[in-house]
């Protein structure tokens, strides 16, 4: 019985479904030398406390986590196959199973904590939380400071692939004016920085604590980039003015609702209806995570299923694959987020940013300083230019690049790094 592994996650017997389950919670229990009463979930994974000081950091993976997860994908329960032929009712059974399949079986459950410390990685302690951060300097001297900002479902992991073509341009096809020193910070509730435990750790406070960081690593002068909350984070430090902070490149601009001015014509029109199809069909997951995320959170983080197809979904849904996202990110590059999400037990902490910021802060913002735009086929909606132009006084790039979406790094990490070494150098 030890070696069966069902074609079908739902196969398993019942029977050893029960089995499975109650030895993954014994397991977990002895290993955390707990008791019995349900406590806070820290993920396995034990975060040193965070001071002032930037201290380095390495992830290690207990044994007993790795264990716990197999059992629980081992006796996985999946729901019956949806009733129609295409994604409208979320991430299909057929598209999840062979993800799932593969996590069980041949996805290296170490893999992720070979890659992220195969880089230089630290916390340091930010009004009150632990920020985890990687950092890596180039050995170009003139090269200039950047901090790169994730989103949901995002991490670090999506900017994994673009560390040595921005810090080593010359080993990639670049000049060495093409070099950066690169920060990258888990937003607050995600990955391995510390989870708010109270509210108020929106968007503007990130921005804050971001300059912050720059300002204690030493960087007088400095860019930003960002997406998704990444984006909302960078237009915050922009729209604060943030010490230090020189430019701002974004690749899913802030400018929802449009910036209409008069009659809006058919290009605004569709992209008003890209808008306005998003909002209707495709934004549930919002509305639960900026109403409901403890509740949400229940289910995420006792089922690794659970949060694999929360995730995956996006995959699918955000990138320029035609739900295909195995084509352009694999199995494994997938695996590596949605395990951090899982090690981490940061399902509803994550979510709880859709409550502080999403209704809120997450929303055009006039700027007036250098401001680059990067426009990705496959992204939510296509923003225009002349949104751009409204909001954006000193607006120096704007590019619209053949292939990619929603997670640009991740999936595009070649034509990223281009649009960024094309659009730093208007500044």
């Amino acid at each position: 019985m030890n070696n069966v592994r069902p074609d079908r996650l739902s196969d398993v017997d019942p029977s050893r479904r029960i089995f499975l389950a109650a030895a993954a919670a014994v397991s977990t229990f002895l290993a955390v030398g707990g008791t019995a009463a349900a406590t806070p979930s820290t993920g396995g994974l034990e975060l040193p406390t965070a001071t002032y000081a930037v201290d380095p950091f390495r992830v290690k993976i207990p044994a007993a986590a790795i264990d716990d997860l197999r059992a629980r994908l081992r006796a996985a329960r999946l729901p019956e196959k949806e009733t129609v032929s295409d994604w409208s009712q979320g991430a299909p059974l057929n598209s999840v199973e062979p993800l799932l399949r593969y996590w069980r079986d041949s996805y290296d459950m170490r893999r992720l904590e070979k890659r992220l410390n195969a880089y230089p990685q630290y916390r340091t302690e930010i009004d009150g939380l632990g920020i985890h951060f990687i950092h890596v300097k180039s050995k170009h001297a003139n090269a200039r400071p950047l901090i790169l900002t994730h989103g949901w479902p995002g991490s670090v992991v999506e900017f994994l692939n673009v560390i040595g073509p921005l810090t080593d341009p010359m080993a990639h096809g670049g000049k060495a004016e093409d070099a950066f020193h690169v920060v990258i910070p888990s937003l607050p509730g995600y990955g391995f920085s510390d989870k708010p435990k109270e509210t108020g750790w929106g968007l503007p406070r990130i921005a804050r604590a971001w300059a912050q960081l720059m300002e204690r690593l030493g960087y007088t002068e400095y860019y930003a980039q960002g997406g998704d909350w990444g984006a909302g984070v960078t237009t915050w430090m922009a729209k604060q003015h943030v010490a230090g902070l020189k430019g701002v490149h974004l690749n899913l601009p802030l400018l929802f609702p449009p910036p209409i001015e008069g009659t809006p014509d058919s290009e605004e029109q569709a992209s008003i209806a890209q808008l306005v199809s998003f909002a209707t069909h495709r934004s549930g997951y919002a509305k639960i995570q900026s109403t409901r995320p403890q509740t949400i959170g229940y289910a995420l983080a006792d089922s690794p299923v659970g949060q694999a197809g929360w995730i995956y979904e996006k995959f699918g849904d955000w990138t320029d694959s035609n739900h295909h996202p195995e084509k352009e990110l694999g199995y494994d590059q997938m695996l590596d987020d949605i395990m951090l999400y899982w090690l981490t037990d940061t399902a509803a902490s994550s979510a709880r940013l859709y409550a502080e910021s999403f209704d809120t802060d997450f929303s055009p913002q006039k700027l007036d300083i250098p401001v680059a735009v990067s426009v990705f086929p496959a992204e939510l909606y296509r923003p225009l230019r002349k949104w751009g132009e409204r909001m954006y006084s000193r607006l120096t790039y704007w590019n619209e690049v053949a292939r990619g979406g929603h997670f640009a790094a991740f999936e595009q990490p070649e034509i990223f790094t281009e649009e960024l070494r094309k659009a730093f150098a208007t500044m």
